[in-house]
């Protein structure tokens, strides 16, 4: 066995950086709180780009906050392999979603720099900007600008709840970086991730091994009735958005069911006005995120969402604006990257499976322009956007090391 085939991470170091991360935006309940662009966002980002230039990484920052830490290779006329993740979390997101993918990155750069190896291709360690989308939506917005899918300017004018945009909280926290997105190259992209489903628990499997990811679309829906006395107007009479909202609320379950076994569909953001306990609520917006691995199927789901809305507000006495506000294709991986994880994942002897990614990944964007593939770890429970979130250290650092050995296989031999 050579050096190199013998190489393993050092589990012991990925944990502890992951632990001491975490303790940026502490949770209420043991997970991590660091909405993007948010003041500990920064500190986060801050940490990271101190630990990569502990170990004589160079550092470039794109224009959507983007960072890329980059070791030299032997051949740096090569565009790098890169891997990496997302610092960002959900409000009560768990230690580990995103989070591992960037250490896990950053931990194959140390293991090289410990062991004074130096591949032919260089390698690099990212982190997107943005991934959750809980504070600006759509999610995976600076992965989207990298691939294509939104304009610089449109991802700039996004603006939380406060009226905010990525622009101005980029500059406000310094990582508003003067290198054009989508200008960075990148040879192949691998993102390590706890599986955010039940899948390989269940199956008593080490690794995925991630062949593509299923489709999303997001919509935003208005529904404005009327506010009126909750005590004195009859019922026959009510325009209430509240009773049309919890009925559509009723039949996205009821859509998802329907297009079993795949589909998922959810409502996971709902304000009411005007919120008042005797009176008839006159205007409701909420969320529906529907998803399937089939294009087609992802369509049909779509179109049977809007013939119902319309059937409920009609019914209802009531108004309503559905905008489709992202549309994310279900994706294959590139079979060069899905082959370097699985060989890798063989050679070191782990109990694995090919997966479909459930959830939508900054690597599900990249795919678009670049070869990209990713690799599950298991979560208890398949739980994730929880603080009670929890991987297993061994389990992250079998996935890490299926990571190094990949990005080696790759930085040596470029996907066709």
């Amino acid at each position: 066995m050579s050096e190199q085939q013998s190489l393993r991470v050092d589990g012991q170091r990925l944990w502890d950086s992951i632990m001491a991360l975490a303790e940026i935006g502490p949770g209420q309940h043991g997970g991590s709180c660091r909405l993007a662009l948010t003041d500990e966002d920064r500190e986060g980002r801050d940490l990271f780009v101190r630990w990569c230039k502990d170990i004589n990484c160079s550092i470039e920052i794109d224009d959507m906050g983007n960072i890329f830490a980059r070791r030299e290779g032997r051949d740096n006329s090569l565009a790098p392999v890169v891997a990496g993740s997302h610092l960002d979390t959900q409000p009560h997101g768990g230690k580990f979603d995103g989070i591992y993918g960037v250490l896990a990155a950053l931990e194959v750069l140390r293991t090289l720099s410990d062991n004074d190896i130096t591949t032919e291709a260089p390698l690099e360690a990212v982190v997107w900007t943005n991934e959750e989308g809980s504070r600006f939506a759509p999610a995976m917005i600076a992965s989207g600008v990298y691939a294509g899918l939104f304009e610089k300017e449109y991802a700039w004018s996004r603006a939380d709840s406060e009226g905010k945009t990525i622009g101005d909280e980029l500059k406000r926290i310094g990582y508003m970086g003067d290198v054009s997105c989508s200008q960075h190259a990148i040879g192949a992209l691998l993102e390590a991730h706890i599986e955010q489903g039940p899948i390989l628990e269940a199956q008593q499997n080490q690794v995925g091994v991630v062949i593509g990811g299923q489709g999303q679309k997001w919509f935003d829906l208005r529904l404005r009735g009327q506010d009126s006395h909750a005590g004195s107007t009859p019922m026959p009479g009510r325009r209430d958005a509240l009773v049309a909202a919890a009925e559509i609320i009723s039949m996205v379950r009821t859509l998802a069911l329907d297009f079993a076994p795949h589909a998922v569909a959810t409502v996971g953001e709902m304000s009411v006005q005007p919120n008042s306990r005797n009176t008839i609520p006159g205007e409701v917006f909420l969320t529906i995120d529907i998803r399937n691995p089939d294009e087609a199927e992802l369509s049909r789901m779509a179109s049977v969402l809007r013939a119902c809305v319309i059937d409920c507000v009609d019914k209802n006495g009531v108004e309503c604006d559905l905008d489709e506000i992202w549309d994310k294709p279900p994706v294959k991986f590139h079979a060069d990257c899905i082959a370097a994880v699985e060989n890798a994942t063989r050679d070191l002897g782990y109990s694995h499976q090919q997966i479909v990614s459930g959830a939508g990944h900054d690597a599900c964007q990249v795919c678009l322009v670049a070869p990209t593939s990713m690799i599950f770890v298991p979560c208890a429970g398949g739980l994730s956007h929880n603080e009670a979130e929890s991987a297993e250290p061994a389990d992250l650092e079998a996935g890490c090391n299926v990571l190094l050995h990949a990005m080696l296989n790759l930085a040596d031999r470029r996907p066709a």
